[in-house]
């Protein structure tokens, strides 16, 4: 192989990326060749349009900046897709505080955006509103390895009683290992697709989530996408590596390899999601009941600059900008017209204006409030070491490095140490992924890891200091 197209179906765009595999006359392994976006297509109420069709508008694009045979041998192509809504998952687990919260960090990890989250313990058997919420994969949590057996099979039993009445998701079963052989064979006499992964909470204080993310990631591309009827054509299984979110937390665990702590936060027209890559305190991590992991996402669905803008606004920490009579009728035309691109300084002002919201809001409520020295409240990721705060999203990008990096600077500087000081990025470097990189870092890590890291070496230098 000599080079790969790297493609992004997104909920809105869709991106690729031609880079080069080894060293050639156009530069070394790891260089960006060229680039492309388009609107995403997706198939229209009567089944007109398919997915791929913005792909190849890409293609295309990339043709012309720099010639190639999509179909050479020497050619490979890797996609990753949030395109029809991203992957909606719910979790089932048995304590509210133990195997359910430790369900909800594993599956925001894997790239999907936690639609429902039921403890039996809590909440009981009556996960009707589980259904509600229409998962495409429900992460079934429960028991530590060598314990209680029944909450794992009981919380199949219940998801079986959810398929019988309609809902047609699939499962990953990560809980007590010695229950898991049972709760598999309540699924699969439901008719359920499931796999199962090693135990997100093999013992007290340990989270293990690897195994879970691997396995969401099987039943998104077998499952979820082929389901949606997304493309007529069949490549679309064969390009697709995962959900794009999974595959850029990916990406940002590389560029942390290279640049230490990282955030990013990716700004999008529903959602803005927060990455982190932090090394944890093992002292600290060592009185957690569901230890801290190094990575970690989360998905704030009531903060973005078109659906949710109205939201945004309303979730401003200042009294100044809720009680802005034109910026809220500003973001509410955004909703009405999710479609609408700036077209005068004026616009682009109010874009950055509820872009700065949105940051600084997701950014806080990744980090949560410094309680004490032994617990944090909220998303409870420390980030106040933070070395590198990065920003992505086609408002950042559309704005340059200047201006978005006077976004995310609305996110930084009030780190505290004191009782409900935020533990945000103190002073970090502020930069712009501004070609949509780290999801083709993401996307070259498993086959081409020295292609991955040139790549994200590349981005670590053009960043904005």
């Amino acid at each position: 192989m000599s080079l790969a197209v790297c493609v992004d179906l997104g909920s809105t765009f869709t991106k690729a990326l031609l880079v080069a595999l080894v060293d050639g006359d156009a530069g070394p392994a790891g260089t960006v060749l060229a680039s492309a976006s388009h609107p995403t297509t997706l198939p229209d109420a009567s089944g007109s349009g398919d997915l791929l069709d913005g792909y190849d508008a890409c293609l295309a694009a990339l043709g012309t900046q720099h010639a190639f045979d999509p179909a050479a041998d020497d050619v490979v192509v890797l996609a990753c897709s949030s395109a029809g809504g991203g992957l909606r998952i719910g979790v089932l687990g048995n304590e509210a505080l133990v195997t359910a919260e430790a369900g909800r960090r594993v599956a925001l990890s894997s790239g999907g955006r936690v639609v429902a989250v039921h403890a039996l313990a809590q909440d009981g058997t009556d996960a009707r509103a589980l259904a509600v919420a229409r998962p495409d994969v429900v992460l079934l949590t429960g028991g530590t390895d060598g314990g209680n057996p029944t909450p794992l099979v009981e919380g199949a039993r219940l998801l079986a009683a959810l398929a019988r009445d309609g809902w047609d998701g699939a499962v990953v079963v990560a809980g007590n290992a010695d229950a898991a052989p049972e709760a598999a064979a309540v699924l699969d006499a439901a008719g359920l697709a499931h796999r199962t992964a090693d135990n997100v909470v093999p013992r007290i204080g340990v989270l293990a989530p690897a195994s879970a993310r691997s396995r969401v990631r099987e039943l998104f591309l077998a499952h979820v996408i082929g389901g949606r009827r997304l493309s007529r054509r069949p490549e679309l299984t064969r390009l697709l590596r995962g959900a794009t979110p999974d595959l850029v937390l990916d990406g940002v665990a590389l560029l942390a390899d290279v640049e230490g702590d990282v955030v990013v936060v990716d700004v999008g027209g529903a959602t803005t999601d927060v990455y982190s890559a932090t090394e944890v305190d093992p002292e600290h991590a060592s009185r957690e009941v569901v230890a801290r992991t190094r990575l970690n996402r989360t998905v704030e669905g009531d903060l973005g600059m078109r659906w949710s803008a109205p939201s945004t606004v309303t979730a401003a920490d200042d009294a100044g900008v809720a009680g802005d009579a034109a910026l809220v009728a500003a973001a509410q035309r955004r909703a009405d017209h999710p479609g609408l691109l700036p077209e005068t300084p004026e616009d682009e002002a109010t874009d950055l204006r509820i872009a700065e919201v949105a940051v600084r809001t997701a950014v806080r409520r990744h980090a949560g409030r410094f309680v004490d020295r032994d617990r944090t409240d909220g998303g409870g990721t420390d980030l106040r070491e933070t070395a590198l705060l990065v920003g992505s999203g086609g408002v950042l990008r559309h704005a340059g490095a200047d201006r978005s990096r006077a976004v995310l600077r609305a996110a930084t500087g009030e780190a505290g140490a004191g009782p409900g000081g935020w533990l945000v990025p103190a002073a970090p470097r502020l930069g712009l992924d501004a070609s949509s990189v780290l999801a083709a870092v993401g996307l070259l890590t498993g086959g081409h890891p020295e292609v991955a890291r040139c790549l994200v070496r590349s981005l670590a230098d053009g960043l904005a200091t």
